[in-house]
């Protein structure tokens, strides 16, 4: 897959909406304040104070989740970054597609419980239900933004971001969409902080979401965009156990030979946590500069990909980077990108 080009994108981290991830560790703000629930850690770097109404008014924000509400602002700055026009004639060739990895863990939990603490016949409350399916926030973010085309949530936990990105690669192919925004989410919850520690991860539970505005590199630019980056190839492999780490160099061999890049022009590797950075530099036959995003926006799981491109994108990219993922069930993927010559 190869012939992609990014002209526009957004995120929003612990530094800010629409600030562009900064390659050093987010401010950490102090999480037992914010919410009732007990939590195994004093300090997360979250956004406090994000209120979705200052962003896109109050009338139908009221019933967003956190994942929600993080995931459609962004994609409405992803939309003005990009200069993307959205209209009659162009609304039904705007597509969405975001990685997850459970929807929502906050909105499906309290949901389930309260089908159990509820008075019967189960007296939840029928609104939120929208909320506990993994498309709400690709849903909601094309109701609000107006977008008819297509529309599609991958959850792929780490990797759902490089798999967001060949779902794109593949409608723009097929002409099924002009333009996809392509991003990933992950809220912060006592649900998931409690997650984290119960896997003994390291660092803390991290929040964030990161979207893009992606084009085929071949269609005619539309006026007032910017091409700010490539996606020159992406590639996605299975490897279980110790496997994993032969999975993942051969996932860079292959970006490398179908974008016909030799590794030396590779200046940065990009990965989700430690372990992947030896498998890469292994194919690469050197050692780029390297970037750990669960060391610098703690674990952001599913937005982990978005938030690499992102960090790179902010630090104007010149060169070829290569962004990794990996899973602990043995998902891996690959992705090459090229910044602004």
């Amino acid at each position: 897959m190869t012939g992609l080009v990014v002209t526009g994108w957004s995120s929003i981290t612990a530094a800010g909406v629409g600030e562009a991830p900064p390659l050093e560790p987010l401010p950490a703000a102090r999480v037992t304040d914010l919410f009732e629930e007990a939590l195994p850690e004093e300090s997360a770097p979250v956004l406090t104070g994000f209120d979705v109404r200052a962003h896109l008014g109050r009338k139908g924000t009221g019933s967003y989740d956190r994942a929600t509400a993080l995931a459609t602002t962004a994609c409405g700055e992803a939309l003005k970054a990009g200069s993307v026009e959205v209209n009659d004639a162009t609304r039904g060739r705007i597509g969405v597609v975001l990685g997850t990895t459970v929807g929502s863990f906050r909105s499906t939990s309290d949901y389930s419980r309260d089908t159990l603490v509820q008075e019967k016949p189960y007296l939840v409350n029928p609104l939120l239900f929208p909320n506990t399916v993994m498309n709400c926030a690709a849903g909601q973010a094309a109701i609000r933004h107006g977008l008819k085309g297509v529309n599609s949530t991958v959850a792929g936990g780490p990797l759902a971001f490089h798999q967001a990105l060949r779902y794109a690669a593949n409608a723009l192919e097929r002409g099924y969409a002009d333009v996809m925004l392509v991003g990933c989410v992950e809220e912060y919850s006592p649900h998931r902080a409690w997650q984290t520690a119960a896997a003994r991860r390291s660092g803390p539970t991290g929040e964030g979401t990161a979207v893009f505005v992606v084009e085929r590199a071949d269609a005619a630019r539309r006026p007032g965009s910017t091409v700010q980056a490539e996606v020159l190839a992406v590639a996605t492999a299975f490897g279980w156990g110790d496997a994993a780490a032969d999975a993942l160099a051969g996932c860079v061999l292959r970006v490398l030979r179908e974008a016909g890049v030799t590794a030396g022009e590779v200046t940065a590797v990009a990965t989700g946590d430690a372990q992947e950075y030896e498998p890469a530099a292994r194919a690469l036959g050197h050692r780029p500069e390297r970037v750990t995003v669960s060391e610098l926006y703690g674990q952001c799981d599913a937005a982990t990909g978005g938030l690499s491109l992102g960090a790179l994108l902010g630090r104007r990219l010149g060169g070829v980077a290569l962004l990794t993922a990996r899973t602990r069930d043995g998902g891996v993927g690959a992705a090459l990108v090229r910044g602004p010559s």
